[in-house]
């Protein structure tokens, strides 16, 4: 499946294979049926620790958020991209082993936040290389394909391993708390491995030189960077967009395991249900960048908004569990491909040499949906006192985001 790109492009897609097991292990499955079960035997109720995650995922989130603009103006300077890269990807690396030596609910939520702010930081600078790996004619597939390679490798190999060790480590003398943090040690040593392909082989083509003051140049870039921004319609609208949709992803994705766990599942079927989101989630990645190049990305991101609406109206009226099983197959449909093709239709509309600037920008907008997505998940849940609740402010997301994309982006970048 790789033979046909460059090592630089293969080595950029493995970080999506390596960073993806704490999109799963962490973010998504197995950390938060940990949490809910340290946090309720600490006392804390359901709703209450429902709640508290979302807030935990938003305030990590926020962090991130605040500062991507400034991460983002540094990195484009030359010489400075792969270094913050490397900080962040470690910061994320020894957050997520830590969780493995912790023993309270607030531990958890604590190494979570850092862990959190590691892998989006890292992103920042992952997401802007693409321009420095390829070109635009290239840009739908290694993106779509690298997305592609994180769900059947790093959210599902090490994610099969844990979960075997935890449903069945017991007949091995293995009990369920350790296996659990195997689990993160798992994840850590994963996602370091398999970041040394893109430490070795991918390397900043665009840069910028830095006046003798790098902080006032950097405050300076940022502002022109704003203004540019704001001045050009195409991008700005396209944010905004992206800014209401993907919150409704990324609000799915980390509130999906508490949210089931609330409804009566069992952890082990709602882990199961998560992986086959991510087995979904493999061709169906790469078959959203194949399509791309007939209708055009703007329709495959449209195509991708319409299915997690008909997730969130099903999801409102969860009766069973094989309710669950559907939405997590049309879930996979869509999740891995509209992630990539967002990230390649800005890349298109952005500079290359100040890229890393841009996807700062792009991580505000996508950081504060998932700061304001799960929060109002966990307001809704407790004034409700009603978890369903919370998905009819992902909806309202969807329609949002559904809506400018559709009419406020200019059919003139239709082709992208």
């Amino acid at each position: 499946m790789l033979k046909h790109y460059t090592r630089e492009e293969k080595s950029w897609m493995l970080y999506d294979w390596a960073n993806s097991s704490f999109s799963a292990i962490v973010a998504a499955i197995i950390l938060p049926v940990f949490f809910q079960n340290v946090a309720q035997s600490g006392g804390v109720s359901s709703v209450d620790s429902t709640a508290y995650w979302g807030y935990a995922t938003s305030f990590g989130t926020l962090i991130c958020a605040v500062l991507a603009p400034f991460l983002g103006t540094l990195g484009d300077f030359r010489n400075m991209k792969k270094r913050l890269f490397t900080a962040f990807m470690l910061l994320g690396v020894v957050s997520t082993f830590l969780l493995a030596i912790t023993n309270s609910w607030q531990g958890l939520l604590l190494f979570y936040i850092l862990g959190t702010l590691g892998f989006s930081g890292s992103c920042i600078y992952y997401d802007s290389f693409l321009l420095d790996v390829t070109d635009i004619s290239r840009m739908d597939r290694v993106s779509s394909v690298g997305y592609g390679l994180g769900y059947i490798g790093g959210s599902t190999i090490p994610l099969i391993i844990s979960l075997v060790l935890i449903q069945f480590g017991s007949s091995f003398g293995i009990a369920t708390i350790p296996a659990t943090k195997f689990s993160f040690v798992l994840t850590a040593v994963w996602w370091l491995v398999f970041s040394i392909p893109m430490l070795r082989h991918v390397r900043q083509r665009h840069a910028i030189e830095p006046d003798s003051d790098m902080m006032a140049h950097t405050m300076r870039n940022m502002r022109k960077t704003l203004t540019m921004i704001l001045s050009n319609r195409s991008i700005f609208f396209f944010l905004i967009a992206y800014f209401f949709y993907i919150d409704g992803v990324g609000t799915i994705i980390h509130m999906a395991t508490v949210f089931g766990a609330s409804c009566g599942l069992e952890s082990m079927d709602m882990m199961v249900i998560l992986l086959v989101v991510q087995i979904v989630a493999f061709p169906f990645a790469i078959l959203y960048g194949k399509l791309s190049g007939k209708f055009g990305a703007r329709n495959m991101i449209l195509f991708g908004i319409a299915t997690y609406m008909v997730v969130c109206f099903l999801g409102f009226n969860l009766k069973e569990m094989k309710d669950f099983l559907t939405l997590a197959v049309l879930v996979g449909t869509a999740q891995g491909g509209i992630q990539a093709l967002s990230r390649s239709f800005y890349g298109k509309l952005v500079p290359a040499e100040q890229a890393s600037e841009y996807f700062g920008f792009f991580d505000v907008f996508g950081k504060f949906s998932a700061v304001i997505g799960p929060a109002l998940f966990g307001v809704v849940a407790q004034i409700t006192g009603v978890t369903n609740y919370g998905v009819l402010a992902v909806m309202f997301m969807f329609v949002m985001g559904g809506a400018i994309f559709m009419f406020l982006v200019p059919k003139n970048v239709s082709k992208i």
